[in-house]
């Protein structure tokens, strides 16, 4: 029986995790908009904000093995509004 409840507990904490991820995706896509539009009116953007949340995403993904996100740096948000 203890073996049952370990695997449910397992299970819980799994969707929980993906839950979590799953939310950090969503506001990182809207912060990467936010930046590209920032980045087409000025070339004055920070990702510090961005990072931080694909930091705490990685750090989710490292331990329930979902997939990684990268960092982005400035030039790689100014290039993509530029197209």
């Amino acid at each position: 029986m203890s073996v049952h409840i370990q695997i449910a507990e397992q299970v819980k904490n799994h969707r929980q995790a993906q839950k979590q991820f799953l939310q950090l995706d969503a506001k990182r896509e809207q912060e990467i908009k936010r930046l590209i539009e920032q980045a087409k009116l000025t070339e004055e953007v920070s990702v510090i904000q961005l990072n931080k949340i694909t930091e705490e995403m990685n750090q989710i993904a490292t331990k329930f093995h979902f997939p990684m996100r990268k960092i982005v740096t400035k030039d790689m948000v100014i290039a993509f509004a530029r197209n």
